[in-house]
């Protein structure tokens, strides 16, 4: 216990407690984050010796355990299985910042594992982890050149604050997640209540400034617990190799580069590449074993990477220099420039709506759902939030970029970019009450060449317009990309294509309406860029932001004033909780009848007594409401009623107030004079007027007829009154 070293800082207000040296020790770096009462235990671990793989084969994960929230985890297991959707997201947010800052070529196995032990939903284990993350690295030998952190920024009654709790981001205007080093910001996530560029950017800042003070407290650490750093074997190209092959390829490589067609130019390039490979691949290679020589395998895989790296500098090189000196882009085109737009609605005659719209060779189908309430998805994780009536889903099939390959459960990527296009539109969803619908947005990426996401977000924003879905404003999303040589000259790049994003520094998408911004992500390939790069990308991303928002009001100017006849519809109405009991039956037997009673329409109660019926014909959802309104309401004592005579009896009338319920006016009350028969006053099915003057244990309703009409006279005798006094007017 001696041997446990404890570090402490105020983070934002809160606790926070490094612990080094009494759990996971075997791991290469491992340390428990104690922020509040959640805990995170981040540990890191890397295989010495250099992979095989021709990329960095880093994995980075953050698993929550449902005891950490004192919660059982559903379903037939009863334990933790696949990884959900915000654990993808958190291993995505991590690794994201950290990826940039391992050397070019390193290729050792790295892994770094968080697990949530207890959650506090005040202090964000996501930040703990992304914490404990670079802690962990940096503690350990594996070289790594951190220290990172990260920080939530919201912005509430107009101050900026970091980490705020669930209730603060409730009513914040801002939910931005920052990442960086000491020197610059190298990752952002954000979500804004139409934000302008100037507010999001003094946000930015605002959490730089923070992760400063946590890379100097990680220092601190570092200095009293850093083991030594291992020197890895780096992947160098051979300079004679690479002298050879420049001077067989190279100018068939340009020449290629140059084509603006993605296929035709992708098809150019392999054609260059494989043709030098082929070549290259002549060579033989021999070693001695024992008395013969054989051919020497492993040597010619390193002659033959050799080759392979050259012909992937001098591409990256390239379109680098065209783009950074000659202003050219591989598609010809200008850096503000934007592809060719197009788009339609109602593309698909079925759906509740549906939208196509296509950016260059960038193609996405945007589909709506509407369902009930009770088809939100329910959310099995460590948050109080129960259920999402609002979800985007992102597809990407392998023939979108010509290719074939897995096909099956959504990825990472798949899951990431759909988080990013429901975050852009969720701030222009309608609310509950005023609009009563579970909303789903799938899309379907039929074509890709860079920006698949912001398409996503465009075909999304047409789909719900189309589908009648009462949207605040339209959005539209674009990609910003960088070309950097150094802090003084660079590029920035308007509706960055696959190769640009590819070969590029940064991706960085912003999607907003006219207003301002929903929604912000970036990540970069280098180490970090500065305050100024960040504003100028703002800037021009909504100029282009805008140019696509005026080509989607010419395809659908506003949104439908209808639902698509194939969408439900949905009535509403509120009746006493304590009611809900009897809608409901024993066993359901009641709202079951109603259901089948009214053409299988959907019925949803809420606790608090609200009930929506939802079908494809609005005249069968409003008779289901009266229905079940009807068959709960209770009769006011002191209510008069117009209600039709169902029966005639010696001893007074039977009265239905409205369908499925009766009361019982006695002969005695029937009239303001005696009555010898109810025959005399009344018949079978006339409309009268009675007054509610009690209702028993039972529930029998009692009325006066009587009494109805001694309130109606005395009524208009107040009436005759008013208008004698009233002054005549000459």
């Amino acid at each position: 216990m001696s041997d446990i070293k404890r570090f402490e800082y105020n983070w934002a207000g809160r606790p926070l407690v490094i612990e080094i040296g009494e759990v996971a020790k075997q791991a290469s770096g491992a340390c428990l984050v104690r922020y509040g009462e959640s805990v995170v235990l981040s540990a890191a671990v890397s295989n010495n010796v250099a992979s095989t793989q021709d990329f960095f084969p880093l994995m980075v994960l953050y698993q929550e355990k449902q005891y950490a929230a004192g919660k059982i985890p559903g379903g037939f297991l009863k334990r933790e299985g696949k990884a959900t959707t915000h654990e993808t997201l958190v291993s995505r947010l991590i690794d994201r910042p950290i990826r940039p800052l391992f050397a070019e070529g390193f290729n050792n196995e790295v892994q770094v594992i968080n697990t949530v032990l207890s959650n506090d939903p005040d202090c964000s284990t996501a930040m703990a982890a992304m914490l404990g993350s670079s802690i962990a690295l940096m503690i350990s030998d594996i070289p790594f050149e951190g220290p990172i952190a990260g920080v939530v920024v919201g912005k509430v009654d107009g101050k900026l604050i970091i980490n705020p709790t669930p209730e603060q981001l409730e009513v914040s205007d801002i939910n931005l997640t920052v990442a960086g080093t000491q020197a610059a910001i190298n990752m952002v996530e954000a979500g804004a209540r139409f934000v302008t560029e100037d507010d999001m950017w003094e946000a930015l800042k605002f959490g730089h400034a923070e992760i400063q003070k946590l890379c100097d407290f990680q220092k601190e650490i570092v200095k009293e617990c850093g083991k030594e750093k291992y020197v890895p074997t780096l992947f160098e190209v051979d300079k004679d190799v690479e002298k050879a092959v420049k001077a067989f390829a190279e100018e068939k490589l340009i020449k290629a580069i140059r084509v603006e067609d993605k296929l035709e130019r992708y098809a150019a390039i392999d054609a260059v590449n494989e043709e030098t490979l082929e070549e290259f691949g002549k060579k033989v290679f021999v070693k001695d074993l024992g008395d013969i020589k054989v051919e020497d395998i492993e040597a010619k895989n390193l002659y033959l990477k050799s080759v392979q790296y050259t012909l992937d500098e001098i591409l990256h090189g390239e379109v680098r220099r065209m783009i950074a000196v000659d202003k050219i882009r591989p598609d010809g085109r200008k850096v503000d420039e934007i592809r060719p737009l197009s788009s339609r609605v109602d593309v698909l005659p079925r759906t509740h709506g549906s939208a196509l719209f296509t950016r260059g060779q960038t193609q996405s189908l945007g589909t709506v759902t509407l369902g009930p309430l009770s088809d939100a998805q329910i959310l099995d994780g460590l948050s109080d939030e129960p259920d999402k009536r609002f979800m985007l889903h992102y597809n990407f099939p392998q023939f979108s970029v010509g290719e074939t390959g897995r096909y099956g459960a959504p990825g990472r990527r798949e899951i990431g970019h759909g988080a990013l296009g429901e975050r852009a539109l969720s701030y222009i969803i309608p609310s509950e009450d005023e609009f009563p619908y579970t909303i789903r947005v799938v899309s379907e990426i039929l074509e890709s060449n860079g920006s698949s996401s912001q398409a996503t977000i465009c075909s999304g924003t047409l789909a719900l317009m189309a589908a009648g879905v009462p949207i605040k404003a339209p959005v539209a999303g674009i990609a910003m990309g960088l070309i950097m040589t150094d802090e003084k000259h660079y590029t920035i790049l308007t509706d960055i294509q696959g190769m640009e994003d590819h070969l590029g520094d940064m991706d960085f998408k912003v999607a907003g309406t006219k207003e301002g911004i929903t929604a912000l992500q970036m990540d970069i390939k280098i180490k970090g860029i500065t305050y100024q790069i960040l504003k100028e990308a703002l800037a021009q991303a909504k100029k282009g932001r805008l140019e696509i928002l005026d080509h989607m009001a010419q395809t659908i100017p506003a949104v439908r004033p209808e639902l698509s006849k194939y969408a439900p519809k949905v009535v509403t109405a509120k009746i006493n909780p304590d009611k809900i009991k009897d809608v409901i039956g024993s066993g359901g037997k009641n709202i079951n009848a109603t259901i089948e009673k009214f053409d299988n329409v959907k019925i949803d109660i809420e606790q608090d007594g609200r009930v929506y019926v939802m079908h494809s014909n609005m005249d069968t959802a409003k008779a289901c409401l009266d229905y079940i309104v009807n068959s709960v309401k209770e009769a006011e004592v002191g209510k008069i009623y117009t209600g039709r005579v169902t029966r005639v009896e010696k001893y007074g009338v039977f009265v239905e107030l409205w369908p499925g319920t009766e009361g019982m006016c006695h002969i005695s009350k029937l009239a303001l004079e005696r009555v010898e028969k109810a025959e005399d006053v009344v018949s079978l099915n006339d409309e009268i007027i009675v007054k509610c003057i009690g209702v028993n244990e039972k529930g029998q309703i009692d009325l006066s007829r009587k009494d109805a009409l001694r309130d109606a006279q005395k009524k208009f005798e107040k009436k005759d009154e008013a208008k004698e006094e009233a002054p005549v007017q000459e």
